[in-house]
């Protein structure tokens, strides 16, 4: 039976001690934290190297995602693989993961279709991805989206203003947003797709330019 969350808090009771990312799927799997466990087929937790230099945070798993239980496995999943190889990444060294863990939809006909999921969604799912950054320490994060910025960067965020412009930020030496891949899949026709596409592609180019240069030396400890 699922440990249950507290009703109107966050995940948090529910992230183990321990927190290697075996240890966080095992504890996600039986996540009640918000009402969407009840709607989406299974928990989708993230999955690459444990140790990734590049973490990617995407807003929540689609229809492909639910059914197969692991993320970026639809057409937006092979999209971004297409886009980290333009710019010069590879998602075999990359971790990817959502904000939230399960796929908010509704039915329409035979179909189940995405819907954006609210902030108290977005703040009960959040110690999981937090304890997955802290479990993975990237070198690099890369928000996919307003919702993974804004869930990570604060709600004050705007994707539209500072998409593609390194953070400053305590979570990794590089942080950037940029284009969800699922954006360049919605643009409304091949010339608008061509140009989100390359947006996309320039963004993770800039975190790949980032990654080759050297890292700055650690400033030496201070005694008392």
């Amino acid at each position: 039976m699922p440990r249950r969350a507290p009703p109107g808090g966050t995940a948090a009771p529910l992230v183990p001690a321990r927190a290697t990312l075996p240890a966080l799927r095992r504890a996600a799997a039986g996540c009640t934290a918000c009402p969407l466990w009840e709607r989406g087929t299974q928990t989708v937790f993230g999955a690459g190297r444990t140790r990734a230099t590049v973490m990617l945070v995407g807003e929540q798993p689609g229809n492909d995602e639910d059914r197969a239980g692991e993320p970026f496995v639809g057409p937006a999943g092979r999209l971004l693989d297409r886009a980290l190889a333009a710019a010069g990444l590879d998602r075999r060294d990359a971790y990817v993961t959502n904000a939230v863990k399960h796929f908010k939809w509704e039915p329409r006909g035979k179909r189940r279709i995405h819907q954006k999921p609210n902030a108290a969604e977005v703040r009960a799912c959040l110690p999981w991805l937090e304890a997955e950054i802290a479990a993975v320490r990237p070198r690099a994060l890369v928000c996919l989206g307003a919702t993974a910025a804004q869930a990570l960067l604060g709600r004050g965020f705007r994707l539209t203003e500072r998409r593609g412009q390194p953070v400053p930020s305590p979570l990794a030496e590089v942080v950037i947003a940029t284009l969800h891949p699922s954006a360049v899949l919605r643009a409304p026709d091949d010339a608008a797709r061509r140009e989100a596409l390359a947006g996309l592609v320039a963004d993770l180019a800039r975190v790949a330019e980032l990654l080759r240069r050297p890292r700055s030396p650690e400033p030496p400890a201070t005694g008392a």
